[in-house]
């Protein structure tokens, strides 16, 4: 039996969380992402983009959240932004829940507390991979509206999302 989203609570990310946040993104990564671009694909990116040490970096960067959904016995979801050097914009990087937790309302804690963290913002932007379906639908349920298109990266097509201040707070 799984826990609801009432039983966990949501908490800056600290050092000590750091290989379960990794666990939690390798597991969801290779979920949602092997069939849109491959086992090998996830395994190396998620082994760069996900490693302990890049962790960390995120727990230091200004004007940055990292946070955790936590119910003292497991993190089932995370989420890190960054706001803009005035404070105006929120560009949301990661959010993610484990599979078996999706569609429990961990991960509307996690954009809540985002919105929280950063009351002066006007604007919030988070990239999706096209055809990533479950997160466009998240977003999209959440008031996000497709703002633009363009090339990630790695070459990969994302749908630029956003949402303004009058509806992000109070989500």
């Amino acid at each position: 039996m799984s826990a609801g989203p009432d039983a966990f609570f949501i908490r800056s990310a600290m050092r000590s969380d750091l290989d379960a946040v990794r666990s939690l993104l390798v597991e969801t990564w290779h979920d949602t992402y092997d069939a849109l671009i491959g086992r090998e694909k996830v395994t190396e990116i998620t082994h760069s983009w996900h490693s302990v040490p890049a962790l960390a970096a995120r727990l230091e960067r200004a004007r940055s959240e990292f946070i955790v959904a936590d119910n003292g016995g497991q993190i089932a979801g995370m989420a890190y932004a960054e706001a803009s050097k005035d404070g105006r914009t929120v560009l949301l990087r990661q959010l993610y829940v484990l599979p078996s937790m999706q569609r429990q309302g961990i991960g509307s804690q996690l954009l809540n507390e985002i919105a929280d963290c950063y009351p002066e913002a006007r604007r919030v932007v988070v990239e999706v991979e096209e055809k990533n379906e479950r997160a466009i639908a998240f977003y999209r349920a959440h008031g996000f509206w497709e703002s633009e298109r363009r090339a990630d990266p790695l070459g990969h097509e994302v749908v630029v999302y956003q949402r303004a201040a009058a509806v992000w707070s109070g989500l």
